[in-house]
């Protein structure tokens, strides 16, 4: 008899995390045993989390901010797309007790992509920031983040994109906006104009309520996809990488619009 699956999320902070509702809820439609917590983890005790997978105590992980770029550097096989961008969203326990790191940021980003013409304004220069330079090859890519730096870093470590740096708060005129920051988490707008001169928007953040960002975009009827469009479609990828299954995207969205209570994160953990 094959034992229930143990999947977990991890990040600091996670209490805001859907994640658990949504895998669980997908879970329970296919008639698939097993759970999905939340663990806080600061990123000095991500190890024991990988122990935990090497151990067999758990079978598969997300990582969210700002654990992903910790979690690319401690698993034993990554894929290439997750090796350029410096970051590890998913992890994967394979039969041989192997940990494999995935960035199903970077597929769920290429699926939803709104325009294929487009000059694209990522703004950030992290794990999120990286992935959505690799869905966006192809275009012209301007990046603006807030620490100085931080975009040659991204830009040196990202070859096979051609990224022009812009200072942060500058808008680019009908680029696709890649908000790749936590900002609108806790209800802080993007900066002035970048908003209003996009020709779509793409908000990686989410929080209790609509972000400022997408609510002047919507408004502003600009094509746009939210964090919790996003944090299903990366969600339905790792998903298939745990189960072998087909997720049931449907039900995942509504688990994500409407999180219940047992979503929360179980007294005691890390």
């Amino acid at each position: 008899m094959t034992r229930p699956l143990r999947l977990a999320v991890i990040g600091d902070p996670i209490s805001h995390s859907r994640s658990p509702a949504i895998h669980t809820a997908a879970l329970d439609a296919l008639g698939i045993e097993g759970t999905y917590i939340a663990r806080r983890v600061p990123s000095h005790e991500v190890e024991s989390v990988i122990e935990d997978l090497r151990a067999g105590r758990l079978d598969g992980v997300n990582v969210t901010m700002p654990l992903k770029g910790v979690a690319a550097a401690l698993v034993d096989e990554i894929t290439e797309e997750a090796r350029l961008s410096g970051s590890v969203n998913t992890i994967v326990r394979l039969p041989d007790g192997r940990l494999k790191g995935y960035s199903t940021d970077i597929t769920a980003l290429q699926r939803l992509w709104p325009s294929d013409s487009d000059p694209v304004l990522i703004l950030g220069a992290g794990g999120a920031a990286a992935a959505a330079c690799l869905a966006a090859r192809g275009r012209t890519v301007y990046v603006s983040a807030r620490r100085a730096g931080t975009v040659a870093a991204l830009a040196d470590r990202l070859q096979s994109v051609e990224i022009v740096e812009v200072p942060w708060g500058a808008a680019v005129v009908e680029a696709v906006v890649v908000n790749a920051t936590p900002l609108g988490m806790a209800g802080e707008p993007l900066p002035d104009r970048i908003v209003p001169l996009a020709s779509a928007l793409i908000d990686l953040a989410y929080g209790p309520d609509v972000t400022p960002a997408v609510s002047e975009a919507r408004a502003a009827g600009i094509p746009t996809v939210d964090g919790i469009e996003f944090l299903v479609a990366q969600a339905a990828d790792s998903f298939r990488l745990w189960t072998g299954r087909e997720p049931p995207t449907e039900v995942m969205m509504e688990a994500a619009l409407n999180p219940s209570s047992r979503a929360a994160e179980p007294p005691n953990q890390h």
